[in-house]
């Protein structure tokens, strides 16, 4: 009998596709193999009408899909890397990062064609602390708007005249082919993505063989080295949707150049670093900058946060 296989995904056009995408690589590469989809809806995407740093928790977007790979009733899981914490269940492993999108952010809009082009006051749409206090560092006059939803949503706000701009993952655009009229890169040195944003990442259980050998080939290893440094970077700080926090790798050849930022929710002050050094010390150089940035002061901001967290769910 043919083998058969069941990817547990988000039920997000983005999410889709992706889980699509790793579905057709894996029947060219197995002709005899079945695939199936399993649509899963999670916290993340129950909770629209609240901003992702007031839901609280880790894991918004993945603990469902990781209880249906425990459970059996998935065998692998196709995630969105900046959505997976750094910490993992037990019993599951991340085995394969395939080849990376393009990591950085856009500013989409109508009539605007740079972000030093907005007019004082605009209206900018994102749900994300790291973007708005980004976007905040480089133009403090603009207006900052809570925007949630799938981004096949998100857009089409924008399209319908809700906002002066967005900002959003460059990957999602190019994976689902949306755009508008204006489309700039925010990109760095001046604006930080998200930690592994733009990498996908293939879960199964520890321990099947069998799950592990199929999705094997997928495996990049530039992306897979780059991915480490950022995630190393965001465990060490314990990050989640609470605090702004941004990571960039860059692997090239032996070497390994990361940058990474903390700011503070409240005032927006930054605390930002570099690291360089060899790619085989792709976690310790994470973990190494992220000692850095809390000895400048980021342990503070993240201890008030997270503080203010426990006494929100003790109440």
């Amino acid at each position: 009998m043919p083998e058969k296989l069941v990817i547990a995904t988000r039920g997000s056009k983005l999410a889709l596709w992706q889980a699509h995408h790793v579905a057709d690589r894996l029947r060219e590469a197995h002709p005899d193999l079945t695939v199936d989809l399993l649509p899963i809806k999670t916290k993340g995407d129950k909770i629209l009408d609240v901003p992702l740093a007031k839901v609280g928790g880790k894991g918004l977007f993945v603990k469902e899909i990781e209880e249906a790979l425990l459970d059996g009733r998935a065998d692998l899981a196709v995630h969105s890397m900046k959505d997976v914490p750094a910490e993992q269940p037990a019993g599951l492993v991340l085995g394969v990062i395939p080849k990376r999108e393009e990591p950085t952010d856009l500013l989409l809009s109508v009539t605007y064609d740079s972000l030093a082009a907005l007019p004082a006051g605009a209206t900018v749409g994102t749900s994300s602390l790291r973007r708005k206090a980004q976007l905040l560092g480089l133009r403090p006059d603009l207006s900052i708007v809570d925007l949630r939803g799938n981004l096949d949503t998100r857009v089409s706000k924008l399209l319908a005249g809700q906002f002066d701009a967005i900002v959003v993952a460059a990957a999602g655009c190019n994976r689902l082919g949306l755009s508008a009229p204006k489309m700039i890169r925010l990109g760095p040195p001046d604006f930080l993505p998200a930690a592994a944003q733009g990498a996908l990442g293939l879960e199964y259980r520890a321990g099947d063989k069998r799950t592990e050998k199929l999705v094997a080939f997928f495996d990049h290893p530039d992306s897979r080295d780059a991915v480490a440094a950022e995630r190393a970077f965001l465990g060490r700080l314990e990050g989640g949707c609470q605090v702004p926090i941004a990571a960039h790798a860059v692997v090239n050849g032996d070497d390994l150049g990361l940058e990474g930022l903390v700011a503070d929710p409240e005032d927006g002050q930054v605390f930002r670093d570099s690291v360089a050094g060899s790619r085989r010390e792709a976690v310790e150089l994470g973990r190494a900058l992220a000692d850095a940035l809390l000895a400048k002061g980021a342990k503070a901001v993240l201890d008030a946060v997270y503080a203010a967290e426990k006494a929100g769910k003790a109440r």
